[in-house]
């Protein structure tokens, strides 16, 4: 955790190589308190600029790397017993793609406790539900599904990117979202409507979408102006995910979770390729690590398959 080539220095009562393991464990991080240093130890190595103050009573060591990350595991560790990171930030924790600038939001569930720290906003919610505590990154934080619901309360247009982010993980699936919406839908409950709106921007052409990889191809083909595509054909005994319409071509998005790991599943894909093709249909694959992180790439492969087989005539259906 030390920068390289910086001479170890401590002040009386306090050695900073004691708790280099800790700091370690904790994003470059000391909590007075965690670590057991003295109050005189403390103010004398902030003094010598050993230790950068975040807030009282928890402190950075100089180099370590300053993210947002730190920055909210500082604010959970200074507000104390039951903290959690909540909101914007147990979204970030959670693997949403979210801005620089958001703030620090933490959430104490003891309504009765006050406290104020430097770029932090704290909620005292009044909803006490799934308010167990999570570890993101050695972070106490929310639920994905608590999450989700307060993410709606202070950025509604980023819940539906959370969603599809947990989705595309495998954190939850849309049954648990609807369960975690029923049980905390009452009367002023901030937060519901827009995952409600996001859960409902989850489907296409009116059919339940079964895999998010399908909303986020559909995403793709608008972006790109590809042609369009219809959602689930049925074409013999089977439902491939997309038909470029007007063409003999079938596109199947593949997901690590349920195509990757599961037997059963890559067997029936086998399968529906096999009959596919030997009905004249071209089908071609794309995986999620394709789809979602590398959505121009796709996007010429798509072309290319285009341009390569839009001349074979359409079988019949």
């Amino acid at each position: 955790m030390f920068p390289s080539g910086r001479t170890v220095a401590h002040c009386p009562g306090m050695r900073l190589l004691d708790h280099d393991q800790w700091a370690t464990e904790h994003h470059g991080l000391l909590h007075r308190g965690a670590c057991g240093i003295a109050a005189h130890a403390w103010h004398r190595a902030l003094k010598a600029g050993l230790l950068e103050q975040l807030h009282p009573g928890v402190a950075r060591l100089p180099g370590s790397p300053d993210t947002h990350l730190q920055r909210i595991a500082a604010a959970v560790l200074a507000a104390g017993p039951g903290a959690l990171a909540s909101h914007r930030s147990a979204a970030r924790l959670w693997g949403a793609d979210r801005p620089d600038g958001d703030p620090v939001d933490l959430i104490l569930p003891g309504r009765n406790r006050h406290i104020t720290l430097r770029d932090v906003v704290v909620h005292r919610p009044r909803d006490s539900a799934r308010l167990t505590p999570q570890r993101r990154s050695n972070v106490a934080c929310t639920n994905i599904l608590r999450t989700l619901l307060d993410l709606g309360a202070v950025d509604p247009t980023g819940v539906q990117p959370a969603l599809l982010a947990a989705l595309g993980s495998g954190l939850v699936d849309l049954a648990a979202v609807e369960v975690a919406l029923h049980e905390h839908a009452r009367s002023g409950r901030s937060g519901i409507r827009p995952l409600r709106d996001a859960v409902a921007e989850v489907s296409l052409d009116r059919k339940p979408v079964d895999s998010v990889l399908e909303k986020t191809m559909a995403r793709l083909v608008r972006t790109y102006d590809l042609p369009p595509c219809e959602f689930h054909p049925r074409i013999g005994r089977w439902e491939p995910d997309f038909l470029v319409q007007g063409t003999a071509i079938v596109l199947e998005c593949d997901g690590w979770g349920t195509h990757g790991l599961d037997r059963n599943q890559f067997e029936r894909d086998r399968r529906k390729d096999d009959d596919l093709r030997a009905a004249g249909w071209i089908v071609v694959r794309f995986t999620y690590r394709a789809i979602t992180l590398r959505p121009g790439d796709t996007a010429r492969r798509f072309g290319r398959t285009i341009d390569r087989w839009s001349h074979v005539p359409v079988p019949p259906r």
